[in-house]
């Protein structure tokens, strides 16, 4: 099996807001720096989007080394899964898991590959770390460009109302 080590953030301009993620994946000399955006969303969404956009570049099973500085993700993904899984996507407290869409992707995503999950702690020097938090950056920036601030507004408006 190859050996993957993959670096991903997610970031949010307003919280919700419009919001990029961003993900490098290195294995021995290669590297892919990858990124993306929606124009509402929220960090924790942009968290988990950075992971599964990550593991979906992977084109065979792998052994990775993920290193996430959400403790949303690590821990949702390494204790919280199972419970909400075997609860039919429900909390301890009988509510339904927010982003449930996003966690179901990335749980049939980690069911292809051994994964160790590291936190790592965002904005403390770790250059990949810092890296993935600028290409999410980049991301949202490329967005607000791309689009109007009416769409945006529009956007946050329609993504709201869907979460009410």
């Amino acid at each position: 099996m190859k050996e993957v080590t993959i670096y991903s953030d997610g970031a949010c301009r307003g919280n919700p807001g419009p919001g990029g993620w961003g993900a490098v994946l290195l294995y021995r000399h290669h590297r892919r720096e990858i990124n993306g955006s929606e124009k509402a969303t929220t960090n924790n969404r942009m968290e988990l989007q950075g992971a599964i956009g990550a593991l979906e570049m992977l084109k065979e099973p792998c052994r990775v080394n993920f290193m996430t500085d959400s403790e949303y993700v690590k821990n949702g993904i390494s204790k919280w899964l199972p419970a909400w899984e075997a609860r039919g996507w429900q909390t301890r407290s009988k509510e339904p898991v927010k982003n449930v869409d996003l966690w179901k992707r990335l749980a049939a995503l980690t069911r292809e590959h051994e994964i160790r999950w590291q936190w790592v702690r965002g904005h403390s020097g770790n250059p990949e770390n810092e890296r993935c938090d600028a290409l999410a950056n980049q991301a949202i920036d490329r967005l607000r460009k791309e689009c109007a601030p009416h769409q945006l507004k529009n956007s946050l408006q329609g993504f709201q109302a869907t979460r009410a």
